[in-house]
């Protein structure tokens, strides 16, 4: 039976949730999507992470699937839930983070559950209840611009008020050394404070934005919250849950990491860290080949170009990536932008599952919206989570076919050669 459970609101969360909870010692199955009735849990699994794709989905989709993966993960044992959404937030005014949250908590019957985006390991801080990103205010930084969740505030308060019916307050870093019956005074009256200034009567639920800067702090907050049934947040947290939780017992080990084959890297994202990987690895001397997405729609280029491209060099690893600058990207959009975006994934989805026939088992993909196009291209529900490249990118081991290893990272972690070390920790040789 499991211990834990988790929901991610896309698949390359759900990657990075388990690979913090497997360096906490926690043995972790990932399952791609709401399980279905035939979906079994491992043995020696002590967390389960349900990968969903309720970033970007529509509201009242996203709410219904997360209490549905919530009810499988209570049903097969789980006592402690979390909901691990990006740690720079969902920025959008109906973004999906607080109708989510508002949902399970009114399931779980659990007054109220902390808003913890932060992850410092890859400079993600909250510091006076706002998120910076590498000394950054959210909204000044790189972020601001993505394509699909533009960040307009750094105030996690201020971004939660549209999306939430429940008002939220923030928790300094010296008022986390306090106490626990020193702690809930200390809520209760900037709860009674956040109520007037909304003209609120006192709420059945409400959210807690804990400063976090440092282990430290992920120690304070883990003391103080971490016996909630229900906590939300980036990965920053769950190492120190999961130790919480296994105690002194361990996990049951980890998977090998390294499999024989060649191996094929694929990117589609277009943040500033993926472009940086991009270009380290050519400069590497890396074998490469760019994606254009206007010759594609013309014929100029296809699919069997690519794929004879590939071919056509043997055994050596090629990079195939279709990432740009955003300002080559606004321009391609002008031409439609979800059919250029369904292009891009369906294109590099299908490179995936050809590499995968012709025998190279070493899938390595960077950004989430192509990480999501490519599992669902090869078809694996469900993974074992092994070593991680870079913090929060793990490889993972399809339960259906334990010969391959995938790794699939969000497009703003891991540092310039993230790609040579992901080959190099996949490799046999």
């Amino acid at each position: 039976m499991l211990r834990f459970g988790c929901i991610a609101d896309d698949f390359t969360g759900a990657s990075d949730a388990a690979s913090f909870l497997v360096k906490g010692g926690m043995s972790v199955q990932l399952i791609n999507g709401i399980p279905s009735g035939d979906t079994v849990v491992a043995d020696h699994i002590d967390a389960a992470v349900i990968a969903l794709k309720s970033r970007t989905q529509e509201t009242s989709a996203a709410v219904s699937d997360s209490l549905e993966a919530i009810r499988w993960l209570k049903g097969n044992g789980a006592q402690q839930f979390y909901f691990k959404y990006c740690s720079t937030f969902d920025s959008t005014k109906k973004g999906n983070i607080g109708p989510v949250a508002d949902a399970v908590m009114e399931y779980l019957k659990t007054p109220c559950t902390l808003l913890c985006p932060a992850l410092p390991v890859n400079g993600r801080i909250v510091k006076n209840g706002e998120l910076f990103v590498n000394g950054v205010p959210l909204h000044e930084s790189p972020m601001k611009d993505h394509p699909l969740t533009p960040m307009w505030d750094s105030r996690i308060a201020n971004l939660m008020e549209p999306q939430s019916r429940y008002p939220s307050v923030e928790l300094s870093g010296s008022e986390l050394h306090m106490e626990p019956a020193e702690l809930q005074q200390t809520l209760l009256e900037k709860l009674e404070k956040a109520c007037l200034s909304r003209k609120d009567q006192k709420p059945e639920h409400f959210y807690v934005i804990p400063d976090y800067q440092d282990d430290s702090d992920a120690q304070d907050i883990i003391r103080l919250f971490g016996d909630l049934p229900f906590l939300t947040g980036g990965s920053g947290i769950l190492t120190g849950l999961a130790a919480r939780i296994c105690g002194e017992q361990g996990g049951f080990g980890i998977p090998d990491s390294a499999a024989d084959g060649g191996a094929i890297l694929l990117a589609g994202s277009c943040s500033k860290a993926t472009l940086g990987q991009i270009e380290h690895y050519k400069e590497s001397g890396g074998l490469w080949r760019k994606i254009d997405p206007e010759k594609l729609l013309s014929g100029e280029d296809s699919i069997d170009n690519i794929w004879n491209f590939i071919e056509g060099n043997g055994d050596r690893t090629v990079l195939v990536y279709s990432s740009d600058t955003p300002e080559n990207v606004k321009k391609v959009q002008n031409l439609g932008q979800e059919k250029i975006a369904q292009l891009l994934e369906d294109t590099e989805a299908e490179i995936a599952l050809r590499a995968l026939k012709s025998g190279r088992k070493r899938i390595i993909v960077a950004g989430g919206e192509t990480s999501g196009a490519v599992t669902k291209k090869l078809g694996f529900s469900s993974y074992r989570i092994g070593d991680s490249v870079a913090p929060g990118v793990p490889v993972m081991i399809p339960v259906e076919d334990e010969s391959v290893r995938l790794i699939l990272k969000s497009g703003n972690f891991g540092q310039p050669d993230f790609f040579e070390k992901a080959l190099k920790m996949t490799g046999r040789n």
